[in-house]
C-alpha cells in the first residue's frame, strides 16, 4: 500500500527548531532570488516535505519575532502562558485559603459559644 505523500494533509510530526530555522531561511533566500513572495513557501515546504501552512506559520512568526512585522512574539506568548499560569495557581490558593479561613473561623465560633 503506497504511503500518503500530500503535502497539504495534516500531521503530527513535530519539527526541530532547527528545522523550522532551516525553511525560513530558504523561504527568505528564495524570495530574494526571484524578487516575490509568490509560491516560495509552498516551494520550500514541497521541497522539504513539510505541510505548506507550517511552512507559512513559521515565516509569520519569524517575522513577528524579528521585528519585520506587528504580532505577538514568541517570548511574549511565552510570558503570557507563564503568568496565566501563575494567576490559576494564585487563585486557587486564594479559594484554598478562603475556605480554610471559614472553616476555622466558624470553629473559633462553636468552641467559643462552650
Amino acid at each position: 500500500m503506497p504511503k500518503d505523500t500530500n503535502p497539504d494533509k495534516p500531521t503530527t510530526r513535530r519539527y526541530s527548531s532547527e528545522e523550522k530555522a532551516s525553511a525560513v531561511r530558504m523561504v527568505r533566500t528564495l524570495r530574494a532570488e526571484l524578487g516575490t513572495d509568490h509560491g516560495t513557501v509552498k516551494r520550500v515546504a514541497t521541497q522539504l516535505g513539510y505541510g505548506t501552512e507550517s511552512v507559512r506559520s513559521w515565516v509569520r512568526q519569524a517575522d513577528i519575532d524579528q521585528g519585520h512585522v506587528a504580532g505577538v512574539s514568541t517570548s511574549e506568548s511565552a510570558r503570557m502562558k507563564a503568568l496565566e499560569q501563575e494567576n490559576r495557581e494564585l487563585k486557587r490558593a486564594n479559594e484554598i485559603l478562603k475556605r480554610a479561613a471559614s472553616f476555622f473561623g466558624a470553629e473559633l465560633d462553636r468552641q467559643h459559644k462552650k
